[in-house]
């Protein structure tokens, strides 16, 4: 697949490039992106959940009534969970949700969903720029020109440019990343990627 090289002001310097048929225009591997999404989203899970059980909480040990006689169900404690207050049966306790995941496996899933943006031209390539300064008006005049305002994008940088990076933090629907941390989650949420033009070659590199 061929896409015209832009300029960050919107403008086509008129030179083309051509996607990586390995990387870009694959046989996609839903269960593998399945995996690698819910990694991600597992692993960011604090797993801090926590309730005081019957033998947490504070309160009297002695027995509120009778054994018998009452013509109620016996009770030996005000800590019991079926009395307010009381401590919870079964409550969640802190967890680790992370697991890991064969790397071949990871690959196969970011190069599944770049395929999956390929195919659905969700895909634009920029030609290498940076901005002078940090300032977020760079980057939202930049997304004005390309058309892209209104859309979920996400820049992937060859390497980390901080002038860059601050500039696109604050705005909304606006991620921007390295080759190195591209991950499939990031790709698949995204309307549209804008890779720099010297991105591709890593990422070809990345996944040989």
């Amino acid at each position: 697949m061929e896409l015209s090289i832009l300029k960050h002001t919107g403008e086509d310097t008129g030179r083309k490039v051509s996607l990586s048929d390995a990387i870009f225009d694959i046989e996609p591997n839903d269960h593998a992106i399945y995996l690698d999404v819910k990694q991600k989203m597992a692993n960011a899970r604090q797993g801090t959940h926590k309730s005081k059980e019957r033998a947490e909480i504070s309160g009297s040990t002695r027995k509120i009534k009778k054994q018998k006689g009452t013509g109620t169900a016996r009770a030996g404690s005000i800590k019991s969970p079926i009395f307010k207050g009381g401590g919870r049966v079964f409550g969640p306790r802190p967890k680790d949700y992370s697991f890991k995941l064969n790397k071949k496996l990871k690959a196969v899933a970011r190069k599944s969903a770049l395929t999956y943006k390929a195919k659905d031209q969700m895909i634009s390539v920029l030609e290498g720029f940076t901005f002078n300064e940090v300032k977020t008006k760079n980057y939202t005049d930049m997304l004005n020109k390309l058309s892209l305002d209104s859309k979920k994008t996400l820049l992937v940088l060859p390497e980390v440019d901080k002038n860059i990076v601050l500039s696109g933090r604050n705005i909304k629907n606006t991620q921007v990343t390295t080759v190195d941390s591209l991950n499939t989650y990031d790709v698949l949420h995204a309307d549209q990627l804008l890779f720099v033009e010297g991105s591709l070659e890593k990422i070809e590199n990345l996944f040989k």
